[in-house]
């Protein structure tokens, strides 16, 4: 007759370290997750500036870029990417003023105004879903409105409100995000002294959601100033000489300034490419730094 020595006390503890070395296991696996984008990132950034280093220079963002490698390595101007950089200033500019006053007028409506029901629901399930899609659909559906039926060509405007539709749907997301963080107690609070529901939406919601709006349309924008392939399908000019001086003029902007530049056979151009992209970079990393200050300062938890 055998005699079993097990206990369920010893069982529960090889259960628990069992679970332990799962646990472990997962761990790790999420941290070799985090390492491979990490590492991927830094390598990128390393070898962008290892290609860029000496070629930026006050010459490369106040000048236009050079017609010939040539002229780049003996002229005493050499290339730059000055209307590039203005254009898309111009560019993200207008983009910024049209995706205020629609994207968060929008949100405004559908949070504190539309009353709820299938249309509401059927509307904000569409936005969402716009959210995700490929940002060359929004390049073809602005080649066909703006530039083709509005006749506007491959103009400044037409490159802004094309931009416009791609981040729309994202800041009118955020936004609403940002409005149903405000307490419901202050609404209630608010109309219980008299106020109209303007006056509650404009002294009360508004500026308490405004941190929120304010990093959801930075950071939305950000995404905007560095995309190709909408303003490449309005017909935004890869290379020019001169800075877009008005709304129906030509433009140019950055990621299709470094776009020809990477295509030239010439090595030297592809180091004046990665000068491209350190420039560019910098103003994204300065818009979600601005982002990040807004949210920081603002935040009622902070």
């Amino acid at each position: 007759m055998s005699i079993d020595t097990t206990t369920p006390f010893s069982d529960a503890t090889g259960d628990i370290e069992r679970k332990r070395r799962i646990g472990r296991a997962f761990v790790a696996i999420c941290f070799a997750s985090t390492l491979v984008g990490i590492v991927a990132l830094v390598a990128l950034i390393a070898d962008v500036l290892y290609e860029s280093w000496g070629w930026v220079t006050w010459e490369f963002l106040t000048y236009p870029p050079s017609q010939s490698v040539d002229y780049f390595l003996n002229g005493t101007r050499g290339a730059g990417m000055y209307p590039a950089i203005v254009g898309s200033i111009f560019l993200i500019a207008l983009t910024a003023v049209f995706t205020i006053f629609l994207g968060v007028g929008a949100a405004v409506y559908l949070e504190e105004y539309a009353p709820e029901n299938r249309l509401k629901s059927f509307i904000e399930a569409n936005i969402a879903n716009l959210a995700g899609v490929p940002s060359i659909v929004y390049g073809l559906l602005g080649l066909a409105i703006f530039v083709r039926a509005m006749q506007l060509g491959a103009s400044l405007i037409a490159g802004a409100l094309t931009l416009t539709l791609l981040i729309l749907p994202i800041v009118i997301v955020s936004t609403q995000e940002a409005l149903r963080a405000v307490p419901d107690s202050q609404r209630q609070a608010a109309y219980g002294v008299g106020a109209t529901q303007w006056q509650v939406t404009r002294d009360v919601v508004l500026p308490r959601a405004l941190p929120g709006i304010m990093t959801g349309t930075i950071l939305s924008l950000s995404r905007a100033i560095g995309e190709t392939a909408p303003i490449l399908m309005v017909g935004a000019a890869t290379s020019m000489f001169v800075a877009p001086d008005g709304l129906r003029s030509a433009f140019s902007a950055m990621p299709m300034m470094i776009f020809e530049w990477a295509t030239l056979p010439q090595a030297e151009f592809q180091h004046v490419a990665a000068a491209g992209i350190v420039v560019l970079l910098t103003i994204l990393l300065l818009m979600n730094a601005i982002a990040i200050f807004i949210r920081n300062k603002y935040d009622p938890r902070s």
